[in-house]
């Protein structure tokens, strides 16, 4: 099931987005928006997890040897 999402945008910006989607061959604004997101996604996971590697650099890591250690 999806969900509706509405923004508003400036002239400007809705101008980007529409030279975007036909200039690199989107289907629609929709999935401009969606690739946005999925991008932005998999920035912030690689983000964390770079963090995560900096902590266990410095022993801060916990060493788990089952999920109930998640608790």
């Amino acid at each position: 099931m999806r969900s509706i999402i509405n923004i508003s945008l400036s002239p400007t910006l809705a101008s980007f987005v529409d030279y975007t989607v036909k200039s690199e061959s989107y289907q629609s604004r929709s999935e401009f928006f969606r690739s946005l997101l999925r991008s932005w996604m998999e920035d912030k996971a690689l983000l964390d997890l770079k963090q995560s590697r900096g902590e266990i650099k410095k022993g801060k890591g916990k060493l788990l040897t089952s999920l109930k250690d998640l608790r």
